[in-house]
């Protein structure tokens, strides 16, 4: 069976390159989002596997999403993507609950070993 993910980035590019990455594998996208409270909404609905959460988006951020869906979802795996430049941001999502991050741009090669470190079954 596939493993679920669910990408959230205000960015189409960027969500193209995650999907197209992801498509490679024998992940599946059940949903996109493009701000936090579409996120939210999308998790509670589709219950992923795995989030792959942009930081910094208009209306709700992702810091803010991500503990909301930690709150409603403690064992939710989320991993944060971020540009370079946002480092206080990524130590702020570890500490709140993300398991791993991923620093724009990525390659697919970074991407695949981050989402097989963070979702290996115990």
């Amino acid at each position: 069976m596939s493993k679920r993910v669910l990408i959230v980035d205000d960015a189409l590019f960027m969500r193209t390159m995650l999907r197209d990455i992801f498509e490679s594998t024998d992940w599946q996208i059940v949903a996109e989002a493009e701000n936090g409270e579409q996120a939210i909404a999308a998790y509670k609905e589709f219950q992923p596997d795995l989030v792959t959460m942009d930081l910094v988006m208009p209306e709700m951020g992702g810091i803010q999403a991500m503990k909301s869906i930690l709150r409603e979802a403690p064992s939710a795996t989320i991993v944060v993507c971020s540009a370079l430049g946002q480092k206080n941001l990524i130590l702020d999502a570890i500490n709140a609950g993300a398991k791993d991050f991923i620093v724009k741009p990525f390659q697919r090669s970074q991407v695949l070993e981050v989402v097989e470190r963070v979702t290996i079954e115990p």
